[in-house]
């Protein structure tokens, strides 16, 4: 059992005897006198090598209480970081060939300012033959543009003609002087893209003041069907695929690259979802949809798309009244599409469609509005024949139809 404090004086119920004062203070001298010897005797000592360490040396050298010691000189190496990556690569690859692209409109005939800015986008060189250069972007960066203008990557602005331009897809090409245009942009494949795949996009964000700005992201989805409204209804006139990317795309990224880890072009950027609950939604269009579109617009001016020669409604747009007395539709067909006017001497016409069939399948399709319709009609080629079945007075009918271009 353990002593307390004040039983110090008592072993046994007997008091010690003698006095330990007397101890302590002997203690406390002998304790100096040899701090002091040790002290003389240690320079001696050292200088004989007695002791098995060198004091000067320790003397001049004095190390922090936490280091154990020295490192080995044979484990040294120089580590140097490098800040070269595939992202940095990537963008080296294509940077140069995408470039800003300026829609000059006429002012107002009271200015007499001539063509002013009107607004900005961004664009990618993708072709140079000869001395001239080929620039894809957005058909709404170049909408309504009495003057066009190409920004390149070194600030050199040179004129561009607009070559051909398509609403429905939102793409068009310029072509420019291309003794400037020093890299070529390459289109790698849209349809081996997969969700999560990094991706970075190009462009011109809020003007060219920011030109060449690069942003970083995934692809967030593939093969995104969005409805768009060409002439302002609320009707959506055609159904957009689009790749969905979480990199930032702003107002001037229109027109610009959509980039995979090879520093290849997988999409041009178009448009994102701007909502206050909504981050993160931009939408490119692949290049596998792009290079056919572009080729069109290069030979012809526009893209050639078979063309039926009809006027469509929905069924869905019509009321009950109309489906039984007007368009005599069984109670069971709920979906399809009304032809409304017949174009004489269409490819329609032709086939022997009348005005108030109803169409419900292309090519043993079901089809259940106007946009199934033209997605179905628009994969097809000039020439091809389209089988259409219908109904007619109640009746199931089917018919053929050679399909030809639209502007013949």
């Amino acid at each position: 059992m353990g002593y307390y404090d004040q039983d110090y004086e008592y072993v046994n119920g007997r008091k010690q005897k003698g006095s330990r004062g007397g101890w302590f203070l002997s203690a406390l001298v002998g304790a100096i006198v040899g701090a002091i010897l040790i002290i003389v005797l240690i320079p001696t000592l050292t200088k004989y090598n007695i002791l098995p360490y060198d004091l000067e040396s320790a003397q001049e050298s004095p190390q922090d209480e936490t280091t154990t010691s020295a490192p080995n000189p044979e484990f040294q190496e120089t580590v140097s970081v490098s800040v070269v990556t595939e992202v940095t690569d990537a963008v080296d690859k294509v940077s140069e060939a995408v470039v800003g692209v300026i829609n000059l409109q006429q002012a107002g005939f009271w200015t007499q300012q001539g063509s002013q800015e009107a607004g900005t986008g961004s664009g990618v060189v993708y072709k140079k033959v000869g001395d001239k250069a080929y620039v894809v972007t957005n058909h709404h960066v170049i909408d309504r543009a009495s003057q066009l203008e190409v920004s390149l990557s070194d600030g050199t602005r040179v004129a561009a003609t607009l070559i051909g331009s398509d609403p429905l897809t939102d793409l068009a090409v310029l072509e420019i002087d291309g003794s400037h245009v020093t890299k070529v942009a390459e289109f790698g494949d849209s349809d081996t893209v997969r969700a999560g795949e990094p991706v970075l996009a190009i462009g011109n964000p809020l003007g060219l003041r920011f030109s060449g700005s690069v942003t970083q992201g995934i692809i967030s989805g593939t093969k995104r069907s969005i409805p768009v409204d060409l002439d302002g209804d609320r009707i959506p006139d055609w159904n957009a695929e689009v790749l969905q990317t979480d990199a930032a795309i702003n107002p001037g990224n229109s027109g610009g690259a959509l980039v995979n880890i090879q520093g290849q072009i997988i999409g041009i950027n178009s448009m994102k979802i701007a909502q206050h609950t909504v981050e993160g939604i931009g939408l490119s269009i692949p290049t596998n949809i792009v290079r056919p579109i572009i080729e069109d617009l290069e030979k012809y001016g526009e893209v050639l798309r078979p063309y039926m020669g009809v006027g469509l409604r929905s069924i869905g747009e019509i009321s009950n009244y109309h489906k039984q007395e007007t368009l005599h539709l069984p109670v069971e067909v709920k979906e399809g599409i009304a032809i409304v006017e017949v174009v004489p001497n269409s490819p329609a016409a032709q086939a022997g469609i009348k005005l108030y069939d109803v169409i419900v399948e292309l090519d043993g399709k079901k089809v259940t509005d106007v946009l199934e319709l033209r997605q179905h009609l628009y994969n097809k080629s000039i020439g091809d024949t389209m089988e259409v079945k219908l109904y007619r007075n109640g009746e199931i009918k089917t018919v053929n139809m050679k399909l030809v271009n639209e502007s013949l």
